[in-house]
């Protein structure tokens, strides 16, 4: 397992000195959001994608993957009452899978809950249909890339479409298409499951629906600054053969990005070593 940095928490830095610093820490790969990039990632040329791509492999890092994919451009929606804005947000989701596939990346994880949201009067079922048609176009865009697309679970205090893996796999079983999946961050899973992270490990990995692993606190900071567990988590992983990337994923930086980054590491490894 590859343990991968998602680069937001050094955005303050220059692409080439968040490499420099992940590689120092101990990282293996960035896990970029692409709004650190751009403000409009989806015209990212694809001599840019390979300039990008060839930084961050200079430190001896990989692109793991992309996450935060809708924050940029402004105005995106997968369910948005107008037919225009979805189509604008599934062009971009559509490039973004040509991006992950130029820097790479093997997986794009959809979490975005401002682009997500149930429009006012209207139902959750008609919010959901229109997410899953854009996720069943998406899926195929991904093949073509060979890349896979993940809709990520979250809690209701972000989104009310999807705050489950039971209620992901619906979603990605109703498509049955292999470039879509479905993904564990934890932090969400501590928040809306009912299941320890490690027993929906145990539950989903098998499957072969979950491509992708987050690390996060409940409480939003980084593994080892709340009260959730990690190493019974890296245990069921490891149970499970679980072979992809995690990426290191906190949201509030105590005391700083740097030092968060710092210390997420240092635990992860910490723990990877006693157990070894």
């Amino acid at each position: 397992m590859r343990i991968s940095l998602c680069n937001e928490v050094l955005a303050s830095m220059p692409l080439a000195q968040q490499c420099e610093y992940a590689a120092r820490l101990g990282y293996d790969g960035l896990e970029i959001a692409p709004f650190t990039l751009s403000d409009e990632p989806d015209k990212i040329s694809a001599g840019v994608a390979a300039n990008i791509r060839a930084t961050v492999e200079s430190f001896g890092l990989a692109v793991t993957g992309l996450h935060w994919l809708l924050v940029k451009p402004d105005g995106l929606s997968l369910t948005d009452p107008d037919a225009a804005v979805r189509m604008r947000t599934l062009d971009v989701m559509k490039r973004l899978t040509g991006l992950c596939a130029e820097l790479g990346a093997a997986v794009l994880v959809h979490g975005s809950p401002k682009q997500r949201q149930i429009a006012p009067g209207e139902s959750h079922a008609v919010a959901l249909a229109r997410l899953q048609d854009s996720l069943a176009q998406v899926a195929v865009a991904a093949a073509s890339h060979e890349v896979v697309y993940c809709i990520e679970p979250l809690s209701k205090k972000e989104t009310q479409l999807i705050n489950t893996v039971a209620e992901a796999a619906t979603v990605v079983r109703s498509i049955n298409h292999p470039h879509l999946r479905t993904m564990i961050d934890c932090s969400a899973a501590g928040l809306s499951e009912t299941e320890s992270v490690a027993d929906l490990i145990d539950h989903w990995l098998p499957t072969g629906l979950i491509g992708h692993i987050q690390f996060n606190d409940p409480n939003r900071r980084g593994p080892g600054q709340g009260e959730m567990k990690f190493g019974p988590i890296l245990a069921a992983l490891r149970r499970q053969g679980y072979a992809g990337a995690i990426g290191v994923e906190p949201f509030d930086y105590l005391p700083d990005g740097p030092a968060t980054a710092a210390f997420c590491i240092g635990y992860l490894r910490g723990l990877r070593e006693e157990e070894i």
